[in-house]
């Protein structure tokens, strides 16, 4: 672990942090303010500079009418924005989970737009030629495999190679209030799980650069310049409901809750509901039975998923509608869906090491293990997991 790193990295910004960790009761209903409403803190390591941005629909900076996009903030005040870098779902977020993202310009500035997801996802030194600092604003949902955070990872890492700053515009993670799943084995790593995190990782996207950086997971332990504006007026059990919805399918607060859970579902022949309108609050397929299985839908391609899973066939399901505030992952969906499919041979498909970051979880659950079983494998795992994470904090527990 590199302290040095750490105590740089968070030095220019302490009264920030020394505040919001000192907030009283009656302070800590105070609105949070998100990185990039802090103008005041980043300006000036802006100008005079030209500056490339990784950012989407939620790079905005809120206020009392409504919010402005950052890139269009950026060029009012005459700072040089060169490039904006998209990621998943490309610069305007409509585009399928998976679905190739192709380069552009913006129609509204003339900004070119370079794809993180589309023939590279890891951004070029071409890319990135004659940019002096790249801004990091796209909002998180706090799970492993949302591809934000392996888009992180590699801008830090060419970053790191060419002397680019990093600077990150953090944002509340509406999953921070918890830490769970089982720890990615890096012998699956892969664009959905790049590190050795559990599924849900309880940090924000600048206290998880911190650690990328800190732990030395770039190549060959390369440090990325890195700096964090914190949110203000923010703890890991602060709620937070997401003004812009982060993806096409996740539309609202109890589908961010859910996702961690449903997500996995992604490995199987189950749909958690892509192609109706509750995307990530009901999961079924054709081949589920039983008879708790008591909701129906039919999934038909729409924004943000053309061609859904079982589209045009009725699956049967459950409708999550009374779950939420989740603060664990809930495995006996999955569990009693394994054991209630017509034919178990074809619950699963690769796709779910990936997801899983691990063979065993599909092992135990083809074994007939519990929920409870499962979670107390994890448990050694989580607690050196919360140990690595803790020097990377920027927000009270």
């Amino acid at each position: 672990m590199h302290l040095n790193f750490i105590k740089n990295t968070v030095l220019l910004f302490v009264l920030t942090l020394l505040s919001c960790r000192n907030q009283s009761s009656t302070q800590a209903q105070t609105p949070i303010r998100v990185g990039a409403q802090q103008t005041a803190r980043y300006l000036p390591l802006l100008k005079n500079k030209n500056i490339g941005i990784v950012a989407n629909q939620t790079t905005v900076i809120f206020k009392e009418d409504g919010y402005t996009h950052v890139v269009d903030s950026l060029l009012r005040l005459n700072i040089a924005v060169k490039k904006v870098f998209a990621p998943e779902h490309g610069f305007r977020g409509t585009a399928d989970a998976g679905e190739y993202v192709k380069d552009g310009v913006d129609a509204g500035s003339g900004v070119p737009i370079v794809s993180l997801y589309g023939a590279n996802k890891k951004p070029s030194a071409q890319a990135l030629d004659g940019l002096e600092l790249i801004i990091f604003d796209v909002q998180d949902v706090g799970a492993r495999f949302y591809t934000f955070l392996s888009t992180l990872h590699y801008m830090m890492e060419t970053c790191a190679k060419l002397g680019i700053t990093v600077l990150v515009l953090d944002r509340p993670n509406p999953n921070g209030h918890y830490v769970d799943g089982p720890i990615l084995d890096l012998n699956y790593s892969s664009f959905v799980g790049v590190h050795p995190v559990p599924i849900v990782h309880g940090m924000t996207v600048g206290e998880y650069a911190m650690m990328i950086n800190g732990e030395g997971w770039l190549t060959d332990g390369i440090q990325c310049d890195l700096k964090v504006i914190p949110v203000e007026n923010y703890t890991h059990q602060t709620a937070y409901a997401l003004p812009i919805k982060p993806s096409p399918n996740l539309p609202n607060a109890k589908a961010i809750n859910l996702y961690p859970s449903l997500c996995l579902f992604e490995g199987t022949n189950v749909s958690m509901g892509r192609g109706t309108a509750l995307q990530f609050q009901i999961f079924g397929s054709p081949f589920l039975e039983h008879l708790d299985y008591d909701y129906e839908f039919t999934p038909k391609p729409n924004v943000g998923a053309k061609y859904p899973v079982h589209e045009a066939k009725i699956c049967k399901g459950l409708n999550l509608k009374n779950h939420s505030d989740l603060s664990e992952i809930e495995l006996n969906w999955i569990i009693d869906a394994y054991q209630n499919t017509k034919n178990k041979a074809d619950f699963f498909n690769p796709f779910f090491t990936k997801l899983a970051g691990q063979k065993l979880l599909q092992e135990e659950i083809e074994s007939g293990w519990t929920a409870t079983q499962i979670r107390a494998s994890w448990k050694l795992g989580l607690e050196r997991y919360k140990r690595l994470r803790a020097p990377y904090l920027l927000y009270p527990l």
